[in-house]
């Protein structure tokens, strides 16, 4: 029996080694840590939710009747913010994304420098767009289609501009690349006049970043401070004599708040009203921007109160964080995901795309294809401790019985 007793051994000990051998942990490299979220721009309290503020001895208490989904008070000069609410949340800009606009084309064109409209140029633009009221075949000077952004938000001096410009999607592209150089990470362009478009979003910090920018040229100052202008009208038939009609800036707090320099306003029924104010008090321009409260007129009532508590709190409140500035010239600015823009979730790609993606492999839990070079080592072992019974069988049925 001593054959049969080696059999056994050998069996026993291939049987005994295979559980242990495909139990043990697989050898696999620990999956990659998840890179922490970047920081916010402009300081860490501006990434949170909810009001952030500081006062010190003697600070005025906010205004406490704020509807506001999103707002920030900030001193243009410095770039301090003194106060604000959410002031990263994305939100639809509606007409305020005209600063952006104004930021990159503004400075292309001399103002006195004339263009006859083609009606290419004013098709396309979205049902329910406000207008100036430009017609083709018409003569315009960029100074005028400027007032027609500024004051009666035209979405038709917008498409204007934009094709003296190479095209609106060249304009888009050009628009994202200023944000992008401002270091406004939460802003995605799609349209450039501010119309309603799916993914197009901005946050009251990057309009805030857009109207200091702007600001700093006269001609942006000027367009957005003018509180009505004569708009070239169309030629009498009779005369021949192109007449003019009266417009009327749509900004409800120019002339009414004390130093108020402009800048911007925008409605959508969708968006909401969002509103981006400047004035100027004691040799001090404040930032005041309000997005998405819950009526039209509240976005104006609550810019003034927020200017209002800004000009009294000034000296009395420590920042709660800074308005960045524009990235040093050829400095690479960072674009996020592909088809989106930096901290903006580019869309999910498209199921063809998603189908020829390379599969992940997903990390062995169990089994043999977690085992490392050591585990291998054992199992070839006791293969080999295996395959040596195996033979050894055979070579016993293929011998006659010696009974």
């Amino acid at each position: 029996m001593p054959t049969r007793r080696k059999l056994a051994h050998l069996l026993a000990a291939y049987a005994a080694a295979l559980p242990v051998l495909l139990a043990a942990p697989a050898a696999v490299a620990a999956p990659h840590e998840p890179p922490p979220p970047p920081a916010a721009i402009g300081g860490e309290r501006l990434g949170l939710s909810g009001v952030q503020v500081a006062p010190l001895a003697g600070a005025p208490a906010l205004p406490g009747d704020l509807t506001g989904q999103s707002w920030i008070v900030a001193d243009a000069a410095s770039g301090a913010v003194l106060a604000a609410s959410s002031p990263h949340l994305r939100l639809a800009p509606a007409s305020t994304l005209k600063i952006l606009f104004a930021d990159t084309v503004l400075p292309k064109f001399d103002r006195n420098l004339v263009h006859r409209v083609a009606d290419a140029e004013i098709q396309g633009i979205g049902p329910g767009s406000s207008l100036v009221g430009i017609k083709e075949d018409l003569d315009y000077k960029v100074e005028d289609l400027w007032r027609g952004v500024f004051l009666s938000s035209g979405n038709d001096a917008v498409h204007v501009l934009s094709h003296m410009n190479g095209g609106v999607q060249q304009t888009v592209t050009e628009m994202q690349a200023r944000a992008n150089a401002l270091q406004a990470r939460d802003t995605r362009v799609v349209s450039p006049d501010g119309y309603d478009m799916d993914g197009q979003v901005s946050s009251a910090y990057d309009l805030t970043l857009f109207a200091r920018a702007g600001l700093r040229n006269p001609d942006f100052r000027m367009y957005c401070a003018t509180r009505d202008a004569l708009f070239p009208g169309a030629v009498d038939k009779n005369s021949g004599q192109r007449g003019s009609f009266g417009i009327a800036n749509t900004d409800r707090l120019l002339g009414k708040y004390p130093g108020l320099i402009g800048v911007k306003n925008g409605f959508t029924t969708e968006a909401g009203s969002t509103f981006v104010g400047a004035a100027e008090r004691n040799g001090r321009t404040l930032l005041v921007t309000v997005m998405h409260p819950t009526t039209y007129q509240k976005v104006y009532d609550e810019t003034a109160a927020l200017l209002d508590w800004g000009f009294a709190a000034a000296d009395k409140v420590t920042p709660v964080g800074k308005l960045v500035d524009e990235a040093p010239a050829g400095e690479p600015t960072p674009t996020g995901q592909a088809g989106g823009t930096a901290g903006v979730p580019a869309p999910p790609p498209h199921p063809s795309v998603a189908a020829s993606a390379p599969a992940q492999a997903a990390p062995a839990r169990d089994g043999a294809a977690g085992l490392g070079p050591v585990g291998w080592v054992a199992i070839a072992l006791a293969l080999t401790a295996g395959g040596a019974g195996a033979r050894f069988l055979l070579r016993r049925r293929g011998r006659p019985s010696a009974g």
